[in-house]
C-alpha cells in the first residue's frame, strides 16, 4: 500500500512528535540528552500557526515519514541570505521499512511546491556525510553543496537550492 501524504494537522501533533523524536534518537542518540529541539518543542506556534510547513506520510494509519520546512534563522555565519525568503528543510524521516521506494522524493517535492506557492526563493538545509546516502539524496534533488565545515566529528554538509 503507497503511503499518503498529508499537511500536519492538530490532531496529528502527538503522533507526529513522537515519530520525530524516536526518529532523531535514533540517527543522533548523543543528541537525546539535550532535550527536545525548539522547533519539535514550539511545534504548533512553529508549523500549524507560522511560516513553517510539515508534511507526513501515513501507511495503513501509521506516521511513517516525515519532513518540514521553517524560516531560515541565519545562525551559520558563513552563509548569506540575507534579502532572499529562504526556509530551512528539517526532521526529513523515513521508516526503514519505507526507504528506497521513492516516498522521501516524493515529500520533498510536495514541500517544495508549498515552498513556492509562498513565495520562498532559496531552500537551505544541512546534512552529515555519515547519515547514509543523504547527500547524494539531495543532490538529485537539485541541491548544490555550499560549503563543508572542517570539524571531524559532524562535517557539516550545507546545501542549498533556488526556486
Amino acid at each position: 500500500m503507497r503511503p499518503k501524504i498529508q499537511v500536519v494537522t492538530p490532531a496529528d501533533l502527538p503522533e507526529v512528535l513522537s515519530f520525530a523524536l524516536q526518529a532523531r534518537d535514533e540517527l543522533f542518540p548523543k543528541l537525546s540528552a539535550t532535550g527536545v529541539p525548539d522547533d519539535l518543542a514550539q511545534f504548533e506556534a512553529i508549523y500549524l500557526q507560522g511560516d513553517g510547513q510539515f508534511l507526513i506520510a501515513r501507511a495503513e494509519g501509521q506516521v511513517v515519514a516525515a519532513v518540514g520546512y521553517l524560516p531560515y534563522d541565519g545562525r551559520f555565519a558563513q552563509l548569506n541570505y540575507q534579502g532572499c525568503k529562504t526556509v530551512e528543510v528539517v526532521r526529513l524521516y523515513v521508516h526503514p521499512a519505507f526507504r528506497r521506494c521513492g516516498l522521501a522524493g516524493e515529500l520533498y517535492r510536495l514541500l517544495e511546491a508549498l515552498a513556492r506557492a509562498d513565495g520562498v526563493e532559496v531552500v537551505y538545509l544541512h546534512t552529515h556525510p555519515f547519515l547514509p546516502g543523504a547527500i547524494d539524496f539531495w543532490i538529485r534533488q537539485g541541491f548544490e553543496v555550499v560549503d563543508v565545515e572542517a570539524d571531524p566529528v559532524w562535517q557539516t554538509t550545507h546545501m542549498h537550492r533556488s526556486l
